[in-house]
Formats: structure tokens, C-alpha cells, sequence
């Protein structure tokens, strides 16, 4: 952001045909391609086809080994992530699947490469970043704009709760859920709601601690916990606007918060854990995680916190 690099977005075609298998694969002969006079042979797969749990695998070796040869090298940190540096030059690159994100300091050079890529690869170019994965990018004068609204709006419009009230707040302060109560009658229900909050959570930090504590009760939900989840979402009913806003930023300093609250489960007695770090002016990782320990006092739930930020910084 500070530099003002290009996003550009990508999207390979039929990425997992391209994969080569190095394993001896075969399969029947596909219907209406059965030769008549060998009708008991089969075929032996030179390159994957989708379904095959090899094909993810085969896919990515061959796209890591093309950018290998042309001097890429792959992160140890993110192996999705790749960096081309010569001289003064560079590039980075991030692939989820077949839909690619690069940006770079020399725009010459970087179109130069997006030919290399269309010449190995069947490629869309997709143009500068706007959509990727459900996330909004939306580019502003000064930064960018990252959120999920047309993804909250979905999750509200499969609840039906678009018309609904909004509150203030994702939980009610202090609430403590347990485990006590009525079951819930669609567990599925809730798993697949609280799936989708954790997703919207990427941009929404706000909602880091309240999805956390709906979290916890994916095994055995009440009315009580979904009555938790109708709460978060009309919480997002009215702040469908929210997101991150990531500005050029003079400084590249690490600055971290943390916090605990001590024996917060009513169930386990467990503490939970929440940091918040900032990449000079901006947000760049955050999180709301029981402790997996119980902490026989505040002053040792707050120093394990402060153990899980020191370890999220380094």
C-alpha cells in the first residue's frame, strides 16, 4: 500500500487438467469413448483429471516447478506465496487455487510476466483486484477498502432475517454462553451459519470474539446459542458497510495489544485470549481464541496472551 504497487487478478482455466501425475493412475474407459475391440482395457492418465485427489497436488507442482525455472522462490511462512526479486526489481505473487493475485514495482516487467504465464497457462486476465474469494476490494485515494458485503448480505438473505432489527452490539455485555439448556432442533443449521460467520470474520474483526464464543458449541447446540447467532446477525444487518481500510502508512513498525478475561467458560473455567496487531496505521492480524489450559489467576491468563501475541509478532 505505501508504495502504490498495481493489483492485478488472474484466473487460470481448467487449472487441474494441467497437473502431470507421477504415479501410475488408471481408469475405465469413459462412456461413449469405449473402444469395441478391447472392451476389458483401461486407460492410463498421463495428466489429472478433476476428481482425483491427486489433481490439487499435480496442479500445484507443476505451476511451483514453472515458477521455479523462471527464478520464483516459494515463502517456507505461506507456501501460496511467491517472490521474484533481481536487482531492483519485484514481484509477488499469490495463488489460492486457480485464482491469482501479483503485484510489483515495474509494471513493464510485470505484464512481460503475465505473457509467460498466458503462454504456459490458459489464463483470464481479470484486470486490477476488485473481487477475490468473496472479499470487496475497492480502491480509495489514499488505500484500499476491503469488505464482505455482498457475502453478509447473502448469509442474511438464507436466514431471512434481512428486514430484520439491528442492534448495537454482536453479543450482550458480559454474556458468558454454557452448555446448559435445550438443544437446538437443526444442528446443521448452526454449524453451517456459525461456518459462514467465521468467514466473514476476515474483515470483521469486531466479530472475532462473539463468532469465537458461538464457536465453542458446534458439537451440541441449544436455543440459547442460535438465539446467539440471530444476535451477531442482526448486529450485521447494520453494519454491512463495515471492513478494513488499509492506508499508505509512513510507518512500518509493529504495534500489538492483548487481552484476556480470566476463567470466562462457566464450563471449563477457561480464560480467552485476544491480540490485535497493527502494520504501522493498519490492521494486519488479529484473533479471539480460548486458552487450551485452565489459569489459576488473571495475572497468568493475561501473561499466556501475552506469550500467543509475542509468538503471533515474531
Amino acid at each position: 500500500m505505501s508504495n502504490r504497487w498495481p493489483l492485478r487478478q488472474l484466473d487460470v482455466k481448467n487449472a487441474f487438467l494441467n497437473g502431470v501425475l507421477c504415479e501410475d493412475i488408471y481408469m475405465e474407459q469413459p462412456l461413449s469413448y469405449v473402444d469395441p475391440r478391447h472392451l476389458l482395457h483401461v486407460c492410463k492418465l498421463k495428466k489429472a483429471l478433476y476428481g482425483l485427489k491427486q489433481a490439487s497436488r499435480a496442479w500445484f507442482d507443476h505451476f511451483s516447478t514453472f515458477l521455479s525455472q523462471i527464478e520464483f522462490s516459494c515463502r517456507h511462512a505461506d507456501t501460496s506465496l511467491f517472490i521474484f526479486s533481481r536487482k531492483a526489481d519485484l514481484i509477488y505473487l499469490l495463488l489460492y487455487v486457480n485464482d491469482i493475485i501479483i503485484t510489483g514495482n515495474n509494471s513493464a516487467l510485470l505484464n512481460r510476466f503475465i505473457q509467460q504465464l498466458h503462454a504456459e497457462f490458459a489464463l483470464t486476465d481479470l484486470g486490477s483486484l476488485s473481487y477475490f474469494l468473496g472479499l470487496e476490494v475497492s480502491s480509495l485515494p489514499d488505500g484500499l477498502f476491503l469488505s464482505q458485503t455482498k457475502y453478509a448480505h447473502d448469509i442474511l438473505a438464507r436466514t431471512q432475517l434481512l428486514d430484520c432489527k439491528s442492534v448495537a452490539t454482536p453479543m450482550i455485555v458480559s454474556q458468558h454462553l454454557s452448555s446448559d439448556g435445550g438443544p437446538f432442533s437443526d444442528p446443521t443449521l448452526y454449524c453451517s451459519l456459525v461456518g459462514a460467520l467465521q468467514y466473514l470474520t476476515i474483515t470483521r474483526p469486531d466479530l472475532a470474539q462473539s463468532v469465537n464464543s458461538i464457536s465453542r458449541f458446534l458439537h451440541a447446540p441449544t436455543e440459547e446459542h442460535f438465539q446467539a447467532v440471530k444476535r451477531i446477525l442482526c448486529y450485521v444487518k447494520g453494519t454491512l458497510h463495515f471492513g478494513l481500510t488499509f492506508f499508505a502508512s509512513p510507518s512500518t513498525g509493529l504495534l500489538a495489544y492483548s487481552d484476556a478475561d480470566w476463567a470466562g467458560c462457566p464450563n471449563t473455567r477457561r480464560s480467552t485470549s485476544g491480540y490485535s496487531i497493527y502494520l504501522g496505521d493498519n490492521l494486519v492480524s488479529w484473533s479471539a481464541k480460548k486458552q487450551p489450559t485452565v489459569s489459576r489467576s488473571s495475572c497468568k491468563s493475561e501473561y499466556r496472551a501475552l506469550a500467543f501475541i509475542a509468538a503471533e509478532v515474531l
